[in-house]
C-alpha cells in the first residue's frame, strides 16, 4: 500500500520571527514540543504544538521557497477555515498569517485519530451521516468567489482524451480497450459536477479527516474547497474506501450509480494521467501514490461498467 505522505519540514526549520508572531497568536509562552504529524502532501510544516504554560495548537507553514504551489493553497486554506460557521465540523482558526514569505495556519489542535484503513464499517456510516450534515451546514457556501467544482474538477475528468491519444505501454488492457466507454463515463461526471451551491471539501480521504474520541467526525485541510454539489464529497470519500479497502455503499446511498460511476471514472482518468507526470518540486512521492489509486479504481470501474 501506498500512504498520502510527503516530505515535511518542521517547527524547529520556521524563522525565529515566524515562530515568535505563531506562539504570540497561540498564548501561553514559547513552544515546548512539536510533534509533526504524517498525510498529505505539503513540504510545510503539520505539527502539534504545545506551550510552556499548556496551550495547544496545531500549526501549518508553508513557503514558496519550498513549493509555490502549496503556498496558493495555504493561502486558499487560509481564507476558507476562517470563514467556516462555527458550528461546522471543522477545526476552529485560532489564526494566522501571510508576510509574503510564509504562510501560517494556527488551528484548533482536535483530539482524534484519523479513521482506519482498511475502512471499517462503522467509520464508513458515521462519515456518511456526518458528510449530509457538512453538506447541509455548507449550503449555500458561506464563501464567496470560489471557484466551482466544474472549474476545478472537469479538466482532470477529461484526462482519458489524453490518454487515449497515445495509450501507455502499462495502462491495464481492460482500460484500454474500453478507453471509449471510460471517456463517456467521465462525460456524464463533468456534467453532474456541474450544478449545486454547496461548499464542497473535494479532497476527503482519511488522512483528512478525526475521530474524535466521542465519535464525531472533523475534516481537516480546507484548500481545495469550493461550489458544488452536495453529494460530491460523498462520492470522492467513497473513492478513498475503494481504494483503502471497504464498503462505500452507505456513502453513495441515494446518490444515481450513474453519476457516481462517472465522478469515479474521471478521478480515475486524473490518477493515470498525473502519475505519468514528472514528480512537482518538493513533492516527490505524489505520483506513486497517484498510481496507486489509479490502478485501485479499475477494477471497480471494471465491475460497473461490464467487459
Amino acid at each position: 500500500m501506498v500512504v498520502a505522505s510527503g516530505v515535511r519540514i518542521g517547527w524547529e526549520d520556521l524563522p525565529g520571527p515566524v515562530r515568535h508572531e505563531i506562539e504570540e497568536i497561540i498564548g501561553g509562552g514559547r513552544v515546548v514540543t512539536a510533534q509533526s504529524q504524517a498525510g498529505g502532501f505539503s513540504p510545510g510544516t503539520a505539527d502539534r504544538v504545545r506551550t510552556v504554560s499548556g496551550a495547544r495548537a496545531f500549526v501549518k507553514a508553508v513557503t514558496p521557497a519550498l513549493n509555490e504551489d502549496s503556498a496558493v493553497l495555504a493561502r486558499q486554506e487560509l481564507r476558507i477555515t476562517a470563514a467556516l460557521p462555527a458550528h461546522a465540523p471543522a477545526p476552529r482558526m485560532l489564526g494566522g498569517f501571510d508576510d509574503g514569505e510564509w504562510v501560517v495556519l494556527v488551528l484548533e489542535d482536535v483530539a482524534g485519530a484519523h479513521p482506519r484503513t482498511p475502512w471499517v464499517e462503522s467509520e464508513i456510516a458515521a462519515a456518511a451521516t456526518a458528510l449530509r450534515d457538512l453538506a447541509a451546514t455548507l449550503t449555500p457556501a458561506p464563501v464567496e468567489g470560489l471557484s466551482t467544482a466544474a472549474d476545478r474538477l472537469a479538466p482532470s475528468f477529461a484526462r482519458w482524451d489524453d490518454l487515449a491519444a497515445g495509450p501507455p505501454d502499462d495502462l491495464d488492457p481492460w482500460a484500454v480497450r474500453r478507453l471509449g466507454v471510460l471517456r463517456a463515463a467521465a462525460g456524464r461526471g463533468n456534467v453532474a459536477i456541474s450544478t449545486g451551491t454547496t461548499l464542497v471539501h473535494t479532497d476527503l480521504r482519511a488522512d483528512n479527516i478525526l475521530v474524535r474520541p466521542d465519535g464525531r467526525l472533523v475534516f481537516v485541510d480546507w484548500p481545495w474547497g469550493c461550489v458544488g454539489p452536495a453529494w460530491l464529497d460523498s462520492v470522492l470519500l467513497a473513492i478513498n474506501v475503494i481504494v483503502h479497502g471497504g464498503d462505500p455503499g452507505p456513502l453513495l446511498a441515494g446518490i444515481d450509480p450513474d453519476v457516481v460511476v462517472g465522478v469515479i471514472a474521471g478521478a480515475a482518468a486524473y490518477f493515470h494521467h498525473s502519475c505519468r507526470q514528472p514528480p512537482p518540486p518538493g513533492l516527490p512521492t505524489v505520483r506513486a501514490f497517484q498510481r496507486f489509486q489509479g490502478d485501485a479504481l479499475l477494477p471497480w470501474l471494471r465491475d460497473a461498467l461490464g467487459d
